[in-house]
């Protein structure tokens, strides 16, 4: 499960800690607390219940990417309502995947799921991989996906690294304050380092290093009175050191193509059939601005221009 946060641009070193900075602690020294707290503090998330399943973990990780869980929860909750199956979303268009997708924004990740909906009825039968490499091949999973829904439906042993865990294991493990704006080879390296050797375990590891990124060892208020594993956190143990690299880059909306795409979306949303030209231009008062986000938007397939200018939300 991923949810918001700032990307940042410093450096975490390939080869254990900081420099000056205290040693990075052993493996089991953090699962034991990182596990015990979790079975106490872990939020009742829908996605996490056994109903679930393995759509509603991936429908959960779509919808997580980049926004926060008090927006995605009713959004999921309707969303699941309506198509329980992929089955039953690869039979809509994908259009009514944009309109359902309503403000959650990003709404390129509509027409992924979509498309893994789809990819999932011709090629599973409908049901979810539970393989790896099955995930990892569908239309819209990337690396990060295909281990979540691997790991948290499945119960495998992966590496599951968002934000939030990328953010813990900095800290804890090589003493830095932010991970660096890509994962790199090094994260991944010290990721599978730190995974327990059983499935089960692990599984239950990564949903639990994900949560205490995102409940206290946050990205600006991190809380290490209420941190399971400050005593061993290499980042408190050498004071705290200040981030040092570029400034961390803040998420901008106002006035922004994606501002303008957003409305623009939002009225063919509400619309029942083809909307004109003009109601879209009523939208934004800058029309080369409003031009280029109706363009992208063509673009990235979540509009179709009709003739006599009129626009819908996609139908194939």
């Amino acid at each position: 499960m991923t949810s918001i946060d700032a990307s940042t641009t410093s450096p975490v070193p390939s080869d254990g800690p900081a420099a000056g900075s205290a040693p990075a602690p052993a493996p089991d020294r953090l699962h034991g607390p990182v596990l015990a707290w979790f079975d106490r503090h872990a939020r009742d998330l829908p996605w996490r219940r056994p109903e679930a399943g393995a759509w509603g973990v991936m429908v959960s990780e779509f919808m997580l990417q980049q926004t926060p869980v008090v927006r995605v929860l009713p959004v999921y909750e309707q969303w699941l309502a309506r198509w329980p199956r992929p089955a039953d979303l690869a039979a809509e268009a994908p259009g009514e995947a944009v309109r359902a997708w309503g403000r959650l924004g990003y709404p390129r990740r509509a027409l992924r799921l979509h498309g893994a909906a789809v990819a999932i009825t011709e090629r599973h039968g409908g049901d979810v991989p539970s393989e790896h490499g099955q995930l990892l091949a569908l239309p819209g999973i990337g690396e990060y996906t295909a281990a979540a829904v691997a790991s948290f439906a499945y119960g495998q042993r992966h590496a599951v690294l968002d934000t939030n865990v990328r953010r813990v294991f900095a800290r804890a493990a090589t003493g830095v304050q932010y991970p660096p704006n890509a994962t790199t080879a090094a994260e991944r390296r010290l990721a599978r380092d730190l995974l327990p050797e059983d499935d089960a375990t692990a599984a239950r590891w990564a949903a639990a290093s994900m949560e205490l990124g995102a409940l206290v060892c946050t990205a600006k208020n991190e809380d290490c009175g209420r941190c399971p594993i400050s005593a061993e956190c290499v980042w408190r143990q050498s004071g705290k050191p200040a981030h040092d690299g570029p400034p961390r880059r803040g998420q901008t909306y106002a006035g922004t193509d994606r501002q303008v795409r957003g409305k623009l979306l939002a009225v063919l949303r509400e619309a029942t059939d083809a909307v004109p030209q003009s109601s879209l231009d009523a939208v934004w008062h800058d029309p080369v601005q409003r031009d280029r986000a109706l363009d992208g938007l063509v673009a990235d397939g979540l509009v179709e221009p009709l003739e006599g200018g009129l626009y819908r939300l996609p139908q194939s």
